[in-house]
């Protein structure tokens, strides 16, 4: 009886994974996935704290503006309601539960529902919702609660003293990264955006201007 082995041979000279070259692979993918992983978490904190201080630069911007075509002061301010019919400024926590911009119609960087001409409220411009759970955005000094343009487009405090200074965009614990976005306004109403030094608290023990261009 004739055997025909020849199949049978080919099959067992087929080449294969050894255990030690699975290992050695599974080794170089755990190692790719530890460095992504991290860069990956980074893009996204990047992207979040972009679209977010893109956000209040965007306010910041309209409020100048509007001053500007309105002839009068506009303000923006931090909230505590942005979403009621008559959202009020308010001078506890952060710029992080959100902000509004009005027509400041007695220059009190308030917003009132009573002062401007034939007794009505002042008008919101626009406002913003929270930021997403997990950010701090604090102003330090001038900046803390408010921002006021004058008609010429220039910031002024309410006791009539330039205003200027910065606010600090972070991730705040317990998923605190060292990355942050400042938002720095000059004395003649402009807004910028840059990146700060590694911050070592979220928020910074110093909220002084601490830019990278």
């Amino acid at each position: 009886m004739r055997h025909d082995q020849g199949a049978g041979a080919m099959q067992c000279g087929r080449p294969g994974f050894t255990l030690i070259e699975l290992m050695v692979t599974l080794a170089i993918v755990t190692v790719l996935l530890v460095l992504a992983v991290p860069s990956l978490q980074d893009a996204t904190l990047n992207t979040q704290l972009r679209a977010q201080s893109n956000a209040l630069l965007a306010s910041l911007q309209l409020a100048r503006s509007e001053a500007i075509k309105r002839n009068a002061r506009v303000v923006v301010c931090k909230t505590a309601d942005w979403t009621a019919t008559d959202p009020a400024c308010t001078t506890s926590n952060g710029w992080e539960q959100g902000w509004i911009v009005f027509h400041d119609c007695d220059n009190d960087a308030n917003r009132d529902t009573n002062t401007c001409p034939g007794g009505t409220a002042e008008t919101v411009i626009d406002r913003h919702q929270p930021l997403a759970n997990g950010f701090l955005l604090r102003g330090g000094g001038n900046v803390a609660n408010y921002i006021s343009f004058k008609p010429s487009g220039s910031t002024l405090m309410t006791s009539g003293a330039f205003q200027s200074g910065s606010l600090t965009l972070c991730r705040s614990p317990p998923a605190f990264s060292s990355a942050g976005k400042q938002i720095v306004i000059s004395a003649v109403g402009r807004a910028r955006i840059c990146d700060t030094n590694p911050l070592t608290a979220c928020p910074p023990a110093s909220l002084a201007e601490n830019c990278q261009s």
